[in-house]
């Protein structure tokens, strides 16, 4: 692993046009030999986009390998290269809203698009903040992650096994906590709600933690920009009236949005993931 993580070091030096199209390429690769993770993607754009032809479906799934693999590549960019460097590629837009985060407790929701680690790059340019992560079996890799995310800001970055306190208390130390929201951990603490009219358990959390701590929903998605010129990151206007008095309609609401964020990215959001591996009881499994 740490050959590995010599040769992304490497990779930062090199123009991120260069490095996009080494990506795509590795991503084509993919595509081509690793069929369970095809199969699965292809599986969720047929529920989810039933109005493409077969032909359309593939066209995404092989560009979302492209786009998930080049953006694994150019981490090495994120971890690495200089402020300033970062600053050129990154366009956000309308910019890191600063006087709502310094406001009092906020939600960044980051949905599974392929850039994400993008914007939590966004993020730490301006101010600390937390977050949940998934703990690598590898050390040197685990080390590298948390120094990528933590170099210009600290980011506390706490395990899904840990539960929401810690989140909670460091939301009330003005942290936003930059929230991943549309995977599939199970029934637990989840609710089945529509995603692309298929019922999708989905965590409640985002709702919950808004409810108990007064926080404002701020939904963050990163893109691609055109022709290898860096990356998009968008703030959208805090969420009013979120959650309500229904969590379960707010989270209805949350899929929605996302819905829509999708449609206008197909290929860079994350369909190589078992989004409706849980199914209502009864239900069995759409993967096979």
């Amino acid at each position: 692993m740490k050959l590995l993580l010599g040769i992304m070091w490497l990779l930062h030096w090199l123009p991120l046009p260069l490095l996009g199209r080494m990506g795509e390429a590795v991503g084509s690769l993919l595509y081509a030999v690793v069929g369970s993770r095809r199969k699965i993607a292809l599986t969720n754009l047929r529920l989810c986009l039933p109005h493409l032809s077969e032909d359309e479906r593939r066209d995404i799934a092989k560009k979302h390998f492209q786009s998930y693999a080049r953006s694994v590549l150019e981490r090495a960019v994120l971890w690495w290269a200089p402020e300033a460097r970062l600053r050129r590629l990154i366009q956000v837009e309308p910019g890191v809203p600063m006087d709502v985060i310094q406001s009092g407790p906020i939600i960044l929701l980051c949905p599974h698009f392929v850039c994400l680690d993008v914007a939590g790059v966004a993020v730490a340019l301006e101010t600390s903040a937390c977050s949940i992560y998934t703990r690598q079996k590898n050390k040197a890799f685990d080390d590298a992650l948390r120094k990528g995310r933590s170099r210009f800001h600290p980011v506390r970055l706490f395990s899904r096994g840990e539960g929401v306190k810690p989140i909670i208390r460091a939301m009330r130390e003005r942290l936003p906590f930059f929230m991943l929201p549309d995977m599939d951990f199970g029934a637990k603490d989840a609710e089945f709600v529509p995603f692309f009219g298929i019922q999708a358990a989905t965590l409640t959390a985002p709702a919950r933690i808004a409810a108990a701590t007064g926080a404002k929903v701020i939904p963050v998605i990163a893109t691609f920009l055109p022709n290898y010129q860096g990356w998009k990151i968008r703030f959208y206007p805090p969420w009013e009236d979120f959650p309500g008095g229904d969590i379960t309609a707010a989270t209805r609401r949350m899929n929605a949005f996302i819905e829509e964020r999708v449609l206008e990215a197909p290929a860079e959001y994350f369909w190589a993931h078992k989004r409706f591996k849980t199914r209502p009881p009864g239900e069995t499994s759409v993967y096979g």
